[in-house]
């Protein structure tokens, strides 16, 4: 060998030992799995315990029938792993599959079939869904095409943000909706590129995360309904239905019909952490495109069925996730599998948390026993790669596992807060019984979270899943007819009041009392202890029209309408001056829960809870006023919110300020704009310092401080 010879002619592995179907091969390496660029090569890894063969099929880009299908040598097997490194491919304009021959019997969980040609489970890049709401061609007997994907994206300095959790100011949004409407303005509609020119309107919210809905490869064209009164096609529009969990979706990138949509997501991410903004993903693990006995086979379930889901003893597939089929998230091999995937996210996309949906079924065992120390749960909060993201817990099932406080958190995990969403809702309706609760729900859930501090509690009104925060105050019931499924979809359980008028009114009345609940839910939000979450559109009362399971509705219907920026002008000022706030007022974002110790600096309890009278709070069922005075350490403000959800005004007693404070008025949402809310550190200081009347149906928010602070 001379000395000139190129470097890789040097590399052992660079040779190929065997020849299959007129390509030079050698065997791959195990690990990693998927495809991976290797030097003269592409060396691909595949799992599967019961497959007897298994035999790489190659497609030129595009191209409908395959350019070679390449059986796997025997002894390219190590253990169940299959791993074949195939020389001279263009990596850059292929697609690959496999076919896995083995068994299909059923009962006992086997469904192979060598006549499907399946997704890589590891694919990094998926084909087929290139660009949003196209009809595929269902004819092609391969219809999610995996790819080679390169690592050559350029992070400059990006690391991830590292954001306290409780200085979190969490916004839900979904990468189409955001920007797919006409009037969004943007040069690429419903993409991560038309969502990253709108970062700057993310800045000034004052949010500091976004928390996308699912951006795993899905099919939105899944959906066989039509409106049933226009006939136009449903979507699966949410994206739940995961068919590749490594790839972004094509579909949400301009640039996805040449295959750069990881690097056009990379490129978002990369900015919004330049903007300060931090990113975590809702995944879906607990279920996924494949569906039950019916469902298609994509990949899992013809390349290991037995291993990736839960099965009867009859080999049907368990349930829990409502949608057909639930993974076997606490087998070894499923549970690296997520492992593998979720370290994918964190080091080549620089994510910096994750939502994982369903999350109560990760915690169950192969036949759907709830664990009592799930190793999976265990195994992500210790993971190296994963030590500093953010991990939250939709912390229930579709099987009835609800562990909202209970659920596995190994000091890492938090959990959306089921129950801080139910109280303030039906506190802000007014119902009898709730004062006491609505305390608790405030102060950061002490009875849930007592061990793991306010972070664990990630307090919303609204989601993604549910009615918008516009509707719960318009709306008594649902209204989903659009959905093509008789109204019977959708919670019926939503603590929701349409203030008088069932819909859309020119009631002048009942629409200021629907804008006035709906700062008080703002204000509420923003004042309690935990991470606030923002429903995307709340902020300028985003309306579904009553329909509060949007999940296939990709129309203006679920879409952000960028005219009511300027139509509801008032209240997104109300929610920004409220993050503001926030932000202002440490003692709003303390981790530890309040035990109404007093403050030495101050001489007053951390917390203390107000009635009509200072320091003596109505607990009565019938109390619908509430008042709650934090206290922070060292020279901070104090902070007062009254809650009234009366139908009637109540004079409220202030409690008196120690060290010559007086009380400022930052918040009062029965006041007309633009005296409803002042900017952080502007309040006006009260006239009759002692006390203070509180509309019917109000929110009031007072800041304890020197006369001569500095703005």
């Amino acid at each position: 060998m001379s000395e000139s010879a190129p470097e890789q002619t040097l590399r052992v592995d660079a040779y190929p030992t065997h020849e299959v179907g007129g390509y030079r091969v050698r065997a791959g390496k195990p690990f990693p799995f998927g495809a991976n660029v290797v030097p003269g090569g592409v060396s691909f890894s595949v799992f599967s315990d019961q497959a007897t063969s298994m035999t790489l099929v190659i497609y030129r880009r595009g191209e409908p029938e395959p350019m070679a299908e390449l059986e796997f040598p025997q002894e390219f097997r190590t253990g169940s792993v299959f791993a074949m490194t195939v020389f001279g491919l263009d990596h850059e304009n292929i697609e690959y599959g496999y076919r896995a021959d083995g068994p299909y019997d059923p009962v006992t969980g086997h469904r192979f079939d060598a006549r499907q040609v399946l997704s890589d489970p590891y694919a990094r890049l998926i084909a087929g869904r290139d660009v949003w709401g196209v009809e595929p061609d269902r004819s092609r007997g391969y219809q999610y095409r995996s790819r080679v994907c390169l690592q050559d994206f350029d992070w400059g300095d990006d690391t991830p943000l590292g954001i306290p959790a409780e200085d979190l100011v969490v916004y839900e949004t979904h990468v189409r909706g955001f920007t797919r409407h006409p009037s969004s303005g943007v040069t690429a509609p419903g993409t991560f590129a038309g969502l990253r020119e709108k970062i700057p309107y993310l800045k000034e919210l004052g949010i500091n995360c976004i928390e996308l809905l699912p951006v795993f490869e899905f099919d939105e064209s899944d959906n066989p309904r039509t409106n049933p009164e226009t006939g136009e096609q449903l979507f699966d529009y949410w994206g739940y239905n995961t068919v590749s969990f490594f790839a972004p979706k094509a579909g949400y990138a301009a640039t996805g019909r040449y295959g750069m949509q990881g690097d056009e997501f990379r490129t978002l991410i990369k900015d919004l952490h330049a903007a300060g903004i931090e990113v975590i993903l809702d995944v879906v693990f607990n279920h996924t495109a494949e569906g039950n006995e019916q469902g298609p086979t994509i990949s899992f379930k013809g390349l290991d069925n037995a291993t990736y889901y839960m099965l009867t003893p009859e080999g049907y597939y368990f349930n829990f996730s409502g949608t057909g089929n639930t993974v076997n998230c606490n087998h070894p091999v499923v549970r690296n599998y997520v492992l593998d995937c979720l370290r994918h996210w964190v080091a080549d996309y620089h994510i910096d948390g994750f939502r994982f949906d369903l999350a109560a079924i990760l915690g169950r065992s192969a036949d759907g026993t709830p664990l009592p120390n799930p190793p999976l749960l265990e195994l992500l909060a210790y993971d190296p790669v994963l030590r500093h993201t953010k991990l939250i817990a939709e912390a229930w099932d579709a099987g009835g596992l609800y562990e909202v406080g209970n659920f596995p958190a190994y000091g890492r995990w938090a959990e959306w807060n089921g129950k801080y969403r139910d109280t303030v809702r039906s506190f802000l309706k007014g119902d009898p019984g709730i004062t006491g609760e609505l305390a608790t729900r405030v102060a950061g859930s002490p009875d849930l979270y007592s061990s793991r501090g306010t972070s664990a509690s990630v307090n919303f009104l609204t989601a993604h899943d549910g009615f918008s925060l516009a509707d719960l105050v318009s709306y008594n019931d649902k209204h989903n007819e659009a959905n093509g499924e008789g109204n019977n979809d959708g919670g019926n359980d939503n603590a929701s009041w349409n203030c008088g008028a069932e819909g859309p009114t020119d009631d002048p009345e009942v629409n200021a009392l629907r804008l006035r609940q709906m700062k008080n839910a703002l204000g509420i939000l923003f004042t309690s202890q935990g991470i606030p979450m923002l429903l995307s559109g709340d902020e300028v009362a985003r309306t579904q029209q009553g329909n509060n399971n949007a999940y296939c509705q990709d129309n203006e219907l679920s879409w952000f309408d960028w005219d009511q920026v300027d139509q509801n002008a008032e209240l997104l000022r109300f929610t920004r001056e409220m993050i503001a706030f926030r932000k202002h007022h440490r003692e709003l974002r303390s981790t530890a829960h309040p035990t109404g110790q007093l403050r030495d600096s101050l001489g007053l309890p951390d917390i203390s809870w107000h009635g009509e009278r200072a320091w003596q709070p109505d607990w009565s069922p019938d109390s619908r006023l509430l008042a709650v005075a934090r206290c922070g350490t060292g020279d901070d403000d104090v902070v007062y919110v009254a809650m009234n959800s009366h139908w009637e005004a109540h004079d409220l007693e202030l409690p008196a300020l120690p060290g010559g404070r007086t009380w400022h008025l930052f918040a009062d949402t029965g006041a007309e704009a633009p005296y409803d809310i002042r900017t952080p550190g502007a309040e006006l200081e009260l006239e009759n310092a002692g006390k203070y009347l509180i509309g019917p149906r109000s929110v009031v928010i007072l800041v304890g401080r020197t006369p001569d602070a500095e703005l």
